[in-house]
C-alpha cells in the first residue's frame, strides 16, 4: 500500500497541482491579453463616437441625443466650411479684391472617416464582441457655472464588452473598478462632470 502511494498516487497529485497552478497563472493572462485587445477595438470606436458628436455640435451646438440621430447625421448630413480663394498675402490681390472667402455645403461622409477602411457607420451603435449589445449613450444640457453647456458620454460596460470571458474574472475587474468610484468599463465624455469629452482610459 505504502509503495502504491509513493510511486502512483502521490505523483499523479503532484501532477495535478502543478496543473493546476499553471492555469491559475495563465488565466489571468490570457484574460488580460484578450481584454486588451478587445478594449483597443472599443476605445476606437468610442474616439469615432466622440468626432461625430463633436462635429454634429459644432452644426447645431448641441449633442445628438439618440444614435439614431448621429447615425443620419453622418450618412445625409452637410457641414458649413469656408473656403478661400486667393492669399492675403498677396498685396496686389488684396488690392484689387480678389482674395474672398465664400461658404461651401459638404456631405459629413466626404469629410470625416474618409481613409479609414474599419469605420462603418451602422456599427457605431454596437459594442464589440457583445453580439448586439448597444452603446449607453446619453446628452444633456447642463448648468455650469451659470452657463448653460451641452453634454454627452457614452459608455460600454464590462458585462458586454468582455461577454463570453472568464466569468469570475469580469466580476473581480468590475468589483476592483466599483471599488475605485470608477466606471466598470470604458466611458468617453459624462453627464455629470464636464471633462471636455475625456475617455477614461486617457
Amino acid at each position: 500500500m505504502k509503495k502504491l502511494l509513493t510511486y502512483f498516487i502521490l505523483p499523479l497529485v503532484i501532477v495535478v497541482l502543478a496543473v493546476l497552478i499553471v492555469r491559475s497563472i495563465n488565466e489571468p493572462l490570457k484574460f488580460n491579453q484578450e481584454r486588451d485587445a478587445r478594449q483597443a477595438v472599443a476605445i476606437q470606436r468610442l474616439k469615432d463616437l466622440r468626432e461625430l458628436q463633436t462635429t454634429f455640435k459644432a452644426a447645431f451646438g448641441y449633442y445628438a441625443p439618440v444614435m439614431d440621430t448621429l447615425v443620419d447625421f453622418y450618412k445625409n448630413g452637410k457641414i458649413t466650411i469656408v473656403r478661400q480663394i486667393g492669399s492675403m498675402d498677396d498685396s496686389i490681390a488684396v488690392a484689387r479684391k480678389l482674395v474672398r472667402r465664400e461658404n461651401i455645403e459638404i456631405f459629413v461622409r466626404d469629410t470625416l472617416f474618409t481613409t479609414r477602411t474599419d469605420f462603418f457607420i451602422d456599427s457605431l451603435r454596437y459594442i464589440p464582441f457583445s453580439h448586439g449589445d448597444t452603446v449607453i449613450m446619453s446628452a444633456v444640457n447642463k448648468m455650469v457655472s451659470g452657463v448653460n453647456v451641452p453634454l454627452f458620454e457614452a459608455k460600454m460596460h464590462y458585462n458586454s464588452l468582455l461577454k463570453d470571458m472568464d466569468r469570475q474574472l469580469i466580476i473581480n475587474l468590475i468589483a476592483e473598478r466599483e471599488d475605485t468610484e470608477r466606471y466598470p468599463g470604458l466611458m468617453v465624455g459624462s453627464i455629470e462632470n464636464p471633462n471636455n469629452n475625456a475617455g477614461n482610459w486617457e
